[in-house]
C-alpha cells in the first residue's frame, strides 16, 4: 500500500515491517472504546476538533548541514535494491534516478530519459537518454544500464512487485540499445501510457551487472551517495557533488531507527531529529507536535486513500445489491469528519485522485432508505457483520468506527474486530468479508485501475471481477487518441463506483512531524525533493 518511506512487504504494496504498531485511538480494543472515541471526536456539539496543520516553511536554506530523519525499524532483510519488495524506501530517491519521474502534475517527466516517443500504434517506445551522467563510482550511465534495470525487474529471481505489471507488456527480448543514448522497448501489447509504468519506485536505475552488490552498495546516479547502511537500523547518505541536477543543499542525511511512534515524536520535540518519516500523526499526535515551539506539522493533502473492501467472493457481498446498499448507506461527509477530522477530500468511492486529469466527476448521493430497500431485495431485513480493522495505520480504526456510526441508519450493524497489526496483512487482508485498508496516492491511472481492480490481479483486495471493466482498460491502453483514451478510463471508473466491491469514503492528508528549522520540504508521490530541502540559514 503507497508509501512507503520504509520497507515493502512481499505483497508488493507499500507496507512497513518490523515494529509497525501505531499509537491508535483504541489500542485497548475497538469495541470497548467505541463510545468514548465518538464522544471525543464529535464533542458535545457534534463538531470534530480539526487539528491545525501548516504548509512546509520556505525560504533561504543554509549551505550544507545534516538532516536527521527518524524512521521505524524495518525488516533485517531490508535492501537497497530498488526492484526488491524489501527496499529501504526513503533511501531510494536520494541514491537513484528513474528513466521517467513523476512530475508535479502527476504526468511523466524527464529524468534519465530526456524524451520518448511511441510508434506502431503504441507498441514500440524509443527513449532518448541523458548524456554525461555518471554513477557514484564514476562509471558512465548508458542505455545498457537502462536495459539491465528493466531485465532485472523482470527476472523472476528478483521477485519485484513491479514485475507483474511490466511483464504483461515487456519481455527481455523486446529491449534493445541501438546506441549508448537510446533505449528501445517493443511491447507485447499496445500501451499508450507505457512511460507511466516507469515512474514506479521499483524502477530506479541501477548499473549493468550490479544486482549482486546493489543491495548493500546502493550505487546509483541520484543526488546523494551512500556513506553507511544497516538493515532496520541507522544509515547515512552524503551529497553527490557530481549530480547532473546540481549539488544538493544539504551535506548529508542521517537516518535513525526508533520503534514507537511516541518515541519518534519525543525525539522530534527534543530536537534529536528533524523529521519523522512513515508516521501519519493522529489528532493527538498533531496537537502534541503543534504545541511545541521547535516543531510543526506539515499537511500533505490527499496523500493516501482509505477503503473498506467488500470481498465479492464471500457472503453477503457476492450479491451486488448488498454491495450497492453499503455504498448508499454511509454519508462520506460524516465519515471524513469523524475519521480524520476533515483533513481530506471526499472520494465518492473513486480511487483516482482529485488532481488526476483522468478522474471522473461522478457522485452518488447517500440514500439510507434506498439502501434498506436493496438489502430487503437481497433477503436482509437487517444486516449484522464484523468489520475487521487494526492500529497498523492511525486512521484504520477511526475509519471503522465512523463507518459503524454512519451505516446504522440503514439497518446495518457493524461489530468492530480489532486485529493485531503485525499479522493484519497476512491473516485479515483479502481474507475477511469486510475490512479496512489503505493505499498511497501516486500510481498512474492504468496501473491504479489494473493493479487493484482488474480481474485476477494479486492486489485486487475486493476480488471483484467484471469483464466489461477489464475490456475498457484493455481498450484504453491501445487507444492513442488522448480524448478517447480518457473517456475509456472514465467509463471504467463509473462502472467501478456503481458495481465494484470497494467502499472508498475519502482521500486523507498525511500529517508529518517536522522541525521548524527544515525549509523547502516538498512532497510528490510520497517522495520529497532531496535536492532543495535544507535547514534554515
Amino acid at each position: 500500500m503507497v508509501l512507503s518511506s520504509g520497507v515493502n512487504s512481499g505483497d508488493g504494496r507499500e507496507r512497513t515491517t518490523g515494529a509497525v504498531s501505531r499509537r491508535g485511538l483504541l489500542t485497548a480494543g475497538a469495541g470497548a472504546a467505541a463510545g468514548a472515541w465518538l464522544l471525543t471526536a464529535c464533542g458535545s456539539g457534534g463538531n470534530a476538533d480539526k487539528a491545525a496543520a501548516t504548509a512546509a516553511a520556505t525560504g533561504k536554506a543554509a549551505a550544507g548541514g545534516t538532516l536527521r530523519i527518524a524512521r521505524p525499524p524495518a525488516s533485517s532483510a531490508e535492501t537497497l535494491d530498488p526492484a526488491s519488495s524489501l527496499s529501504a524506501y526513503e533511501y531510494l530517491g536520494a541514491l537513484y534516478s528513474r528513466l521517467v519521474r513523476r512530475g508535479s502534475d502527476g504526468k511523466p517527466a524527464a529524468d534519465l530519459a530526456m524524451s520518448w516517443e511511441m510508434s506502431d500504434e503504441a507498441k514500440t517506445w524509443t527513449f532518448t537518454l541523458r548524456d554525461g551522467v555518471t554513477f557514484h563510482n564514476g562509471q558512465a550511465f548508458t542505455s545498457a544500464d537502462a536495459a539491465y534495470t528493466l531485465t532485472h525487474i523482470l527476472d523472476p529471481a528478483t521477485k519485484s512487485p513491479q514485475a507483474g505489471v511490466l511483464s504483461t507488456f515487456v519481455a527481455a527480448s523486446g529491449i534493445s540499445t541501438p546506441d549508448k543514448n537510446t533505449l528501445v522497448v517493443k511491447l507485447k501489447a499496445a500501451h499508450a501510457e507505457f512511460p507511466t509504468l516507469l515512474m514506479h519506485y521499483n524502477c530506479y536505475v541501477i548499473a549493468k551487472d550490479s544486482a549482486k552488490t546493489t543491495a548493500t552498495k546502493g550505487i546509483g546516479t541520484g543526488p546523494f551517495k551512500l556513506a553507511s547502511f544497516t538493515p532496520a537500523g541507522p544509515g547515512k547518505v552524503v551529497a553527490n557533488t557530481d549530480y547532473y541536477g546540481g549539488k544538493p543543499v544539504l551535506d548529508a542525511i542521517a537516518f535513525s531507527s526508533i520503534a514507537e511512534t511516541q518515541s519518534r515524536i519525543n525525539a522530534l520535540l527534543s530536537q534529536q531529529v528533524d523529521l519523522i518519516s512513515q508516521t501519519n500523526l493522529d489528532s493527538a499526535g498533531v496537537k502534541t507536535v503543534q504545541a511545541s515551539s521547535t516543531a510543526t506539522v506539515v499537511e500533505v493533502k490527499n496523500a493516501q486513500w482509505y477503503t473498506l473492501p467488500m470481498l465479492c467472493t464471500a457472503a453477503p457481498f457476492t450479491d451486488s445489491k448488498v454491495r450497492q446498499a453499503f455504498k448508499l448507506a454511509y454519508d462520506p461527509a460524516q465519515v471524513i469528519k469523524l475519521a480524520v477530522q476533515g483533513h481530506g477530500t471526499i472520494a465518492h468511492d473513486n480511487p483516482v485522485p482529485p488532481d488526476d486529469p483522468y478522474r471522473l466527476d461522478y457522485t452518488v448521493s447517500p440514500d439510507p432508505e434506498k439502501a434498506k430497500a436493496l438489502l430487503k431485495k437481497a433477503g436482509h431485513d437487517k444486516l449484522t457483520l464484523p468489520l475487521y480493522t487494526s492500529d497498523y495505520d492511525s486512521v484504520l480504526t477511526p475509519l471503522a468506527l465512523a463507518m459503524k456510526d454512519s451505516v446504522a441508519h440503514a439497518g446495518i450493524t457493524l461489530n468492530i474486530q480489532n486485529a493485531p497489526s503485525d499479522s493484519y496483512y497476512t491473516k485479515i487482508w483479502m481474507q475477511k468479508p469486510l475490512m479496512t485498508s489503505y493505499w498511497y496516492v501516486g500510481r498512474p491511472i492504468d496501473q491504479l485501475l489494473s493493479e487493484i481492480f482488474h480481474s485476477g490481479s494479486a492486489y485486487n483486495e475486493s476480488k471483484w471481477s467484471n469483464p466489461t471493466f477489464d475490456g475498457l482498460i484493455a481498450s484504453a491502453r491501445k487507444e492513442t487518441d488522448d480524448a478517447k483514451r480518457k473517456q475509456l478510463y472514465q467509463d471504467a471508473q463509473k462502472l467501478m463506483v456503481d458495481q465494484d466491491g470497494t467502499i472508498m469514503p475519502f482521500f486523507a492528508s498525511r500529517m508529518i512531524g517536522i522541525s521548524k528549522k527544515v525549509v523547502n520540504y516538498h512532497e510528490s508521490g510520497f517522495e520529497f525533493d532531496y535536492l532543495k530541502i535544507g535547514l534554515s540559514a
